[in-house]
């Protein structure tokens, strides 16, 4: 594909380097940008750079957040005898929009992969550990395992139950209404609402 400017070449490379956008799409956009009043533009390589200068993740939680401590984590207002582990950001999300959940979040940032290299100490299940350990005021009751369920999912919760077990906290895992094999972030808000208040304990015995 030829160009009229170099310029644009540039921003269509850029631009279709993101997922799911291919060439045609990233000059569209381009060409859109350039029509509209330069502060537009403006406004959204300012909302772009601070995205990725001033967006953090929570020390307690692992989640985005703002600053060093997420406005979850910070909340009064949140059951802290109860926390809700997901794989991603957009897991917190999904779960959130339901408002179905009230208790706390561990991000794990990712699953246990052995297929592509990624083991337990590749992911966030030491500060887990830690955080279960270490809570007294309240102390940590119930351990909601909400992870995709694939075979990843499954061999994840299934370490993070034995990691837990010493400790005598509770681990339930979201009901089965999600399809099996699919993920999290895509499944409709009533599905998951349903899956999250009617988990169940979650079973060992078949591993």
């Amino acid at each position: 594909m030829q160009y009229p400017s170099k310029y644009i070449e540039k921003a269509v490379e850029e631009i279709s380097s993101l997922p799911g956008i291919g060439k045609k799409t990233a000059l569209r956009l381009a060409l859109h940008l350039l029509r509209k009043d330069e502060e537009n533009t403006h406004a959204l390589a300012t909302a772009l750079v601070d995205l990725r200068s001033k967006t953090q993740y929570c020390q307690q939680c692992h989640n985005i957040s703002d600053a060093a401590v997420c406005s979850t984590c910070s909340s009064h207002h949140r059951d802290r005898s109860v926390i809700c582990i997901v794989e991603n950001p957009q897991d917190v999300m999904a779960i959130e929009n339901t408002a179905q959940y009230r208790g706390l979040y561990h991000v794990l940032g990712g699953i246990i992969s052995p297929i592509e290299g990624v083991g337990p100490s590749d992911i966030k299940l030491e500060s887990l550990v830690q955080r279960v350990a270490e809570a007294s005021d309240p102390a940590i009751k119930e351990v909601i395992l909400a992870l995709s369920p694939t075979m990843e999912g499954d061999t994840t919760a299934f370490y993070i139950t034995k990691k837990l077990k010493p400790y005598g906290v509770k681990v339930s895992s979201i009901a089965r209404g999600i399809p099996v094999g699919g993920e999290l972030e895509y499944t409709d808000e009533i599905t998951l609402g349903r899956s999250i208040l009617s988990r169940t304990a979650y079973d060992t015995s078949h591993s």
